[in-house]
């Protein structure tokens, strides 16, 4: 039950002193084979310590195999805002699933439910982030900007992502859960995936929901357009599928708001992602259609300007 692991991550995280050295040795608990890197970065605004956590699969490229390689971003300013809120923030759900999810595989991996595909997991650790105005409600900040957090978190091997984020500070998606994205691909925005619109429908328990992303969305962050947060800011630094699976709620939440997180809401996007794991190295789970997309661009042709910071020119 992937619900154990939320919880004791939870009480791991919710701490200011709690390092990414500290993620490191409770997923060595877990499983004494865990291969885990933690990595810490300096920002304008403090640090923050980088978490790759990499499980081989059976048939895994690491093995010499051609199973594809899921990554799962944990994405998030930080889980802590402190000195200014005491606790963790809403916004440290990102986190909070990357780290459970992993603790989970690992623990299936001990009992002989090893997957097809490696898993790559990446996620930071701050207890101590800043803060940023938004508009309905305040965003988290980082102690480092966006690229560098990309540059840590996505990595080259990673045949499909799924980027888990914090996203209850908007009234666009009134659900209290979590919901899927379209699959965002190299500037496009493709149809959300039917294969996982099924697996969302069987490890809910309920009709899937989706939550709706505009260009702006998917362009990179700082080029002075609005953003609905940084869910789809992986997207932006690789040409593989990426989709959102975005921890919502019904009420506008700040990500700064404390006593905001939701186990069971974490545990469901959990469950979700563990068996998209199972089917993506199994090649039993598409995020887009491939012919289609060839198709797209032969008509349209790239859109991968919209993976940059675009043209800066001065708008009189």
């Amino acid at each position: 039950m992937s619900l154990k692991y939320v919880m004791e991550v939870y009480e791991l995280m919710d701490s200011l002193n709690v390092t990414g050295e500290d993620v490191k040795e409770f997923l060595w608990k877990v499983n004494g084979d865990s291969q885990v890197e933690v990595k810490t970065v300096e920002g304008d605004e403090g640090s923050t310590d980088f978490v790759k956590i990499t499980i081989p699969g059976e048939k895994g490229k690491l093995k010499g195999g051609n199973a594809p390689t899921l990554g799962i971003i944990g994405r998030l300013g930080g889980i802590g805002a402190r000195p200014e809120l005491k606790g963790f923030v809403s916004d440290g759900d990102g986190a909070l699933s990357c780290i459970s999810a992993a603790a989970k595989l690992l623990d299936m991996q001990n009992k002989g439910d090893i997957l097809n595909g490696d898993i790559i997991l990446t996620t930071h650790i701050c207890p101590t982030a800043p803060t940023l105005p938004h508009d309905p409600v305040p965003f988290m900040n980082s102690p480092v900007d966006i690229l560098t957090m990309n540059k840590h978190e996505v990595a080259k091997e990673m045949d499909g992502i799924l980027s888990i984020d914090t996203t209850k500070g908007n009234m666009i998606t009134n659900h209290r859960g979590f919901a899927l994205t379209p699959t965002i691909k190299e500037g496009y925005i493709l149809k959300v995936s039917d294969d996982l619109l099924h697996i969302y429908t069987q490890s809910a328990g309920i009709l899937p929901v989706t939550m709706p992303i505009t260009t702006q969305d998917i362009t990179p962050y700082g080029n002075g357009v609005y953003h609905v947060n940084s869910i789809l800011q992986p997207a932006v630094a690789t040409s593989s599928p990426v989709v959102g699976i975005a921890i919502t709620t019904e009420t506008a939440v700040a990500g700064c708001g404390t006593g905001a997180t939701h186990l069971i809401d974490v545990e469901q996007a959990v469950r979700f992602v563990i068996e998209v794991a199972k089917l993506f190295g199994e090649n039993k789970c598409s995020f887009y259609d491939k012919k289609e997309f060839a198709h797209l661009e032969s008509l349209y042709g790239k859109m991968t300007q919209l993976q940059t910071p675009g043209k800066k020119e001065v708008i009189k």
